[in-house]
């Protein structure tokens, strides 16, 4: 009886398995599926504890060459100086596409409005002022549009969402691309700022004239209203999954086993592609000091690269490729801890 009481007492005593805890920050764009991935993959590893703050692409990007963050997440490539600076131990790894929407408050108005890129930069430029104006009009017949201030929202943060919208932008309108540009964050020429997806979005649900840029879950998720953009055949194009997944169909033929996935999918070519979309990554290291937690964090991105993906559609997303699979298996391969591969992984499916 003594013995069968120690022994309970030891295996009471034991500690349990160790919890590894992976901690990521950055883009707000992929943030509503990056949270339910979390939690359906921690209802079945529960050896692992994820954590994601949505703090947007610019801090993302921060945060992961600073160390602080396991993992990042932008939907803003890392410049070559910016991977230069942590000596290339970066890779970008794919997760879902988005599609970037024109969200407006124009209260009376039932009618989807459509956009025209000329339309779009004019307005993001502080050269249309008024919902009336002719070049809204003209592209919307039929709509009575009242001659309400236009109200511009934009990010206010260091933005991947800013970074697709404002990519868009300067290959559409040679003015913007002079006088603005692009990037994470610009000078705007006019507008109030909000801070993250949510901030925009939260905005111009407030304000009534406000157009902004959010990423299409965020509009669907609140109910916003959004349009139609004219894209480079000259169809005005409603955000779908299928018109978001037709804008990687032009990058796909220029890219390649090599690729590092770094690619821009704006005002692509095709009938049906909706014009403002965009890839989002995940920033991972080439090499970890920490072989358990390269291990758990290989092992959940390759669970969200199959089947996670499932999720992305009810979420607003698109879903990769299932050609892009065994390109991305094999980066994931080749991250090291200790100087041994993580993670050795299954066939690509």
């Amino acid at each position: 009886m003594r013995r069968t009481t120690l022994l309970a007492l030891a295996l009471a005593a034991a500690p349990a398995a160790a919890q590894v805890q992976l901690n990521g920050a950055g883009a707000t764009f992929p943030n509503i599926i990056y949270q339910d991935w979390i939690l359906t993959y921690g209802q079945t590893h529960p050896d692992v504890k994820l954590n994601y703050q949505s703090i947007g692409s610019g801090g993302g990007i921060r945060q992961f060459s600073d160390g602080t963050v396991d993992f990042g997440g932008s939907d803003a490539p890392m410049t070559d100086s910016a991977i230069a600076a942590i000596q290339g131990n970066v890779l970008h790894i794919p997760t879902v596409l988005g599609a970037i929407v024109l969200t407006y408050d124009l209260p009376g108005v039932t009618q989807q409005l459509k956009f025209s890129p000329d339309v779009i930069a004019g307005i993001f430029l502080g050269t249309i002022t008024k919902w009336n104006d002719a070049r809204i009009a003209s592209i919307n017949p039929g709509v009575t549009l009242p001659a309400t201030d236009i109200v511009v929202v934009h990010r206010s943060d260091g933005s991947g969402t800013t970074y697709g919208f404002t990519d868009y932008l300067s290959k559409v309108s040679q003015d913007w691309a002079q006088k603005v540009g692009k990037g994470p964050s610009v000078n705007w020429p006019v507008g109030l700022g909000g801070k993250g997806n949510e901030g925009v979005a939260s905005t111009v649900v407030q304000t009534p004239g406000g157009v902004g840029y959010v990423e299409l879950g965020y509009a669907t998720a609140n109910k916003m209203a959004f349009g139609l953009v004219q894209n480079s055949a000259g169809k005005f194009v409603a955000p779908t999954l299928d018109a978001v997944t037709a804008a990687l169909a032009g990058a796909l033929a220029k890219m390649g086993p090599t690729t590092d996935f770094r690619v821009s999918i704006t005002n692509p070519d095709g009938a049906d592609a909706y014009p403002i979309a965009t890839m989002t990554w995940l920033l991972l290291h080439k090499s970890y000091a920490d072989a358990a937690k390269a291990k758990a964090l290989v092992q959940f991105v390759w669970w969200a690269e199959t089947e996670g993906q499932a999720k992305a559609p009810t979420l607003g997303y698109a879903p990769l490729p299932a050609q892009l699979r065994p390109w991305i298996q094999v980066r994931l391969r080749s991250i090291t801890a200790g100087g041994r591969a993580a993670w050795s992984g299954p066939a690509a499916r």
